[in-house]
């Protein structure tokens, strides 16, 4: 009895060094990436300047842009609210004037070279130009910018490299590197075989799209972080008897995701009813305050941003978003897509921007949560121990909450995230579906056949997030296949 409890701790301890030797390694590459994160020009999508009718979609430009490590319209919309906050004390990063003969003039922040983008709203009678992104994330990050100036002198007008990836070590790198770390202790928690643990963490750390967008800032792994963050609570207090500071935590970190991903109110819901199952009382006490404060600085700042409560995306499809000039009166590209209900479906899962086309390693965590309540009806027969059951009812509602978040976005939405690398809406929902995938692995795991199976998953998988690594906000590997066999048309 002896000699088989020390094999087995000796097994648990090789297991926790090869998650730390992972992880390592995982945050060795996201800083090597952080710190050389720059705006690269690639020829293939741009068109020469004497050739006008080239089909593709950007203009080679005369003279070089400034370098900038920013990469996309997305990101450059939060970083101008950043640096209007700090630098001129206000929300606006730009504002419009017209003239008599119905000409207009625009100029501010996102009218510099290298800070263009498409993600802005024009209020209607104030001709003030605002981010279209909820001003929380960059409300709070410019208290950072703020200090970095004061300590540093560096400002993003003049330091954009030093601040811009000062900021990304702290808002991305650092709670990923946490992020993994628990991650890792749930993925020992809840899986029964070492194969398949070794192989949901390595995907975890090298094979999903939060790795990949870890160089750009962005709603998406703020949010994926905080799911694990509120996770990791709500299991010590259904299995270990967590007291009041897990239940502030989880509360907490359960209204920060809904505030970075409108979708994950469903997920906040999720956790509360885990949390009230378990203790009305400590709750209402503990959980529902804290989760208070990031929802009443979510409205709050957006009323401070553009004077309504309500964040400015929600008023897509007004002149808000429509203003003369403006990308979205008249898109182009993918924002320009209209095609029927069946085919965005298509692509969506499993086509050019597919959740599980990019990452067919998904494929196992859809077969385990549609498995989860079919063993949840066999538990009562079987008696599993309280780690399993409770592992169930979480993938079961994992599931039920997918379903309610891809069918938002499928009526909801028609251009596939815009430019991105991935089905990004989805992204958050990422630590879910790791832990969702451990029994199937497990059960590959007694077999050869059911190893390969996913090796090969995995190495499909890790091809996505490598084909983006460059720049996050381009389109998938085969997006660009379909677009160069002239399949696609957008």
């Amino acid at each position: 009895m002896t000699q088989d409890l020390t094999a087995e701790t000796v097994v648990a301890r090789c297991r926790q060094l090869t998650y730390a030797l992972l992880i390592t390694v995982t945050a060795g590459l996201l800083a090597g990436r952080i710190l050389s994160a720059e705006l690269v020009l690639e020829p293939s999508l741009h068109r020469p300047i004497d050739k006008p009718d080239d089909p593709r979609p950007r203009r080679w430009p005369q003279q070089p842009p400034p370098p900038m490590p920013t990469f996309s319209s997305n990101d450059r919309s939060r970083w101008a609210t950043i640096r209007a906050l700090v630098d001129h004390g206000t929300y606006a990063v730009g504002q419009r004037v017209y003239h008599d003969d119905g000409s207009y003039e625009d100029s501010g922040i996102v009218f510099e070279p290298g800070w263009g983008t498409v993600d802005k709203v024009l209020h209607p009678t104030e001709h003030v130009f605002y981010s279209s992104k909820p001003p929380l994330l960059p409300t709070l990050l410019a208290g950072e910018y703020w200090l970095l100036q004061e300590l540093f002198g560096w400002t993003l007008a003049d330091d954009p490299f030093c601040v811009v990836r000062a900021i990304l070590f702290t808002v991305n790198w650092l709670p990923m590197i946490l992020y993994l770390l628990l991650l890792s202790q749930l993925v020992d928690r809840f899986g029964r075989s070492d194969w398949g643990r070794l192989l949901v963490m390595t995907s975890a750390c090298l094979a999903t799209f939060l790795s990949t967008f870890a160089i750009t800032l962005n709603n998406h792994t703020v949010a994926a972080t905080a799911v694990v963050f509120a996770l990791f609570p709500l299991v010590r207090i259904w299995l270990d008897g967590g007291g009041p500071g897990y239940y502030a935590f989880a509360g907490l970190f359960a209204a920060w995701t809904a505030c970075n991903e409108l979708p994950a109110v469903a997920f906040t819901v999720l956790v509360f009813v885990f949390l009230l199952a378990k203790s009305a009382k400590r709750t209402l006490l503990f959980a529902v305050p804290t989760a208070a404060i990031p929802v009443a600085a979510f409205f709050l700042t957006n009323y401070l941003a553009i004077g309504e409560w309500l964040p400015a995306y929600t008023k897509f499809g007004t002149v808000w978003y429509e203003y003369p000039g403006s990308h979205w009166a008249n898109p182009k590209g993918i924002d320009a897509a209209d095609e029927p209900l069946s085919t965005y479906a298509l692509h969506l899962l499993v086509g050019h921007h597919g959740l599980f086309s990019l990452t067919p390693l998904f494929l196992l965590s859809l077969a385990g949560m549609i498995a989860a309540p079919v063993r949840l009806l066999l538990d009562r027969r079987q008696h599993a121990d309280e780690t399993t059951r409770f592992a169930m009812r979480l993938t079961a509602a994992v599931f039920a909450l997918s379903l309610v978040v891809v069918t938002f976005y499928l009526l909801r939405t028609n251009n596939y995230g815009g430019w991105t690398s991935g089905p990004r809406w989805f992204f958050w929902l990422t630590p879910l579906w790791l832990l969702a995938m451990l029994p199937v692995t497990d059960r590959l795991a007694k077999r050869r056949f059911g190893r390969a199976v996913g090796y090969f998953l995995l190495l499909a998988s890790a091809v996505s997030v490598g084909y983006s690594l460059r720049n996050p906000w381009r389109h998938p590997w085969i997006y660009d296949w379909l677009e160069s066999q002239n399949l696609i048309h957008y």
